[in-house]
């Protein structure tokens, strides 16, 4: 029997946690068409994949590539760490619905306002089926979006005519195969929205089946209070909450785990809670003074005013200008910045939490950048699980396979098996590890040596291919016929 691609002699992680066996795999087309001893068939092309792991293409739970998908589609940022799906539209940022009236800035994480040109979610979907990415990419619809779109001024609640114009666009975008609803309560654009509006907003979500992100109002003074809110939004709204990169920042909050993971576990006996998290001890977001004092070191990655700033410590900028550490971060709006500011035990036992799934936070653009962008997922498989022994392959791949699609409900990805969609990584689990740093942040990651999506090969053996096979993936709006596990309503114990 011949196929269109033979991946002979791997060992296969499944995605499911279960144990790894020995497996031959074989893809026709877009799919996965047979599992097991396939010593007698035949590709038109075959992979030796002796002493590699054969894996599901790796989910990225916390993208922010929604402009990425669209300028620089050969992905090389995740398809060189084994990624095929990125979720995109976190922290209340989303390319739809964005149309160019929207006046205020939100540049720092969806690029200038050329690409505020997608008002339905619709339109933003046609863009990438029309200009197709090396990845699949699965679309969250802003608050941050919808507040710019409904709003005069952001820096109130919003009234009750207010909400009810998000609510369209929200429930538009949902039908359109919007994954869900996404804050970022941190943020200007986002942090004056009250409980009441996101709660109103979260519940249209939970209605039609998807699920709200929440990027906390606080991670680091009033954290608990935070992480309280976004668990009781979740309940009010009666709404799956996925809780964005948990952490805890600054001195106050160091061993917060434990504390924070009980409250977690408390609140999924009840209700459905899941979170993700990026396997570093360092933040990256936009300068702003609040931000600073958590941090024990800053740097700069970029400033529009001071764009020859970019690259250093801002302790070394504010000593320069004869100035404190808040003032220098004044000069340098807008801009963004990378804190240290974690705790890293703090970080590893976030990591080995069962519910946690994997996601990189990264931030496209700019040639200052954190490493989370380009390394996250081989730091996951070499670094947490080879070297320190957090967890096994089993189960760190899960966390960025099949418990991801399962919460989000991306439907026949996530794990291998045959009628799954053909969405492949193979890679060395001696040698994988990630080489980005901060300060050589783009540095492909070791080990990956092939990658597919959709049945094509996108990564092979340190270099792109140039294939562009990715799809966007609406929630559950075209479930094939042959599905291999038709969308179920998730309960407590799986989410």
């Amino acid at each position: 029997m011949q196929h269109d691609i033979l991946i002979r002699h791997g060992q296969v992680i499944d995605g499911t946690g279960a144990k790894r066996f020995q497996a031959d795999l074989a893809v026709d087309g877009d799919r996965i068409t047979a599992i097991g001893n396939l010593a007698s068939h035949r590709g038109r092309t075959e992979i030796d994949a002796t002493g590699c792991i054969v894996a599901p293409g790796f989910i990225d739970a916390h993208a922010h590539d929604d402009i990425a998908l669209l300028a620089e589609p050969d992905m090389p940022s995740k398809v060189s760490q084994g990624c095929t799906t990125v979720v995109v539209g976190n922290c209340g940022f989303s390319a739809a619905p964005l149309t160019p009236r929207a006046s205020y800035p939100l540049d720092f994480l969806l690029g200038d306002e050329s690409y505020y040109r997608f008002p339905r979610l619709a339109d933003y979907f046609a863009a990438l089926e029309q200009t197709p990415a090396a990845v699949n990419s699965a679309a969250l619809v802003g608050h941050s979006v919808l507040r710019v779109e409904c709003m005069k001024e952001l820096d109130r609640p919003a009234s009750e005519s207010e909400i009810a114009a998000m609510a369209q666009r929200l429930k538009e975008a949902l039908a359109d195969g919007g994954l869900g609803f996404s804050t970022g309560l941190e943020y200007p654009s986002n942090k004056a929205a009250d409980t009441r509006e996101v709660a109103a907003l979260a519940r249209l979500a939970g209605e039609a089946g998807a699920v709200f992100t929440t990027h906390a109002r606080n991670y680091d003074h009033h954290f608990r209070e935070a992480l309280t809110e976004a668990i009781e939004i979740g309940r009010m709204a009666e709404v799956p909450v996925v809780l964005s990169h948990h952490q805890g920042d600054g001195p106050e909050n160091i061993g917060h785990t434990a504390w924070s993971l009980p409250m977690i576990d408390e609140a999924r006996l009840s209700q459905k809670v899941g979170l993700d998290v990026y396997p570093y001890n360092a933040a990256a977001t936009i300068i702003d003074p609040a931000f600073v004092i958590s941090a024990s070191r800053i740097l700069i990655s970029s400033s529009q005013p001071h764009p020859e700033m970019a690259g250093r410590e801002l302790d070394d900028i504010a000593a320069e200008w004869g100035v404190d550490r808040d003032t220098a971060a004044l000069r340098l709006i807008p801009g963004g910045a990378i804190y240290f500011c974690q705790d890293e035990a703090d970080v590893q036992r976030i990591l080995a939490y069962p519910p946690t799934m994997i996601g990189s936070d990264g931030l496209p653009g700019g040639e200052i950048n954190h490493p989370r962008l380009w390394g996250s997922f081989p730091r996951v498989l070499g670094h947490y699980s080879r070297e320190l022994g957090l967890f096994d392959l089993e189960t760190a791949i899960h966390k960025m396979t099949g418990l991801t699609a399962n919460r989000f409900g991306i439907i026949d990805r996530g794990k291998l098996a045959a009628g799954a969609f053909a969405d492949v990584t193979v890679f060395d689990p001696a040698t994988v590890i990630d080489r980005a740093t901060f300060t050589a942040p783009s540095e492909p990651s070791l080990g990956i040596r092939f990658v597919l999506v959709n049945g094509a090969l996108v990564w092979r053996d340190g270099h792109a291919t140039g294939a562009r096979p990715g799809r966007p993936l609406p929630r559950r709006a075209s479930v094939p016929s042959q599905s291999l596990s038709a969308p179920q309503p998730l309960s407590i114990a799986n989410f």
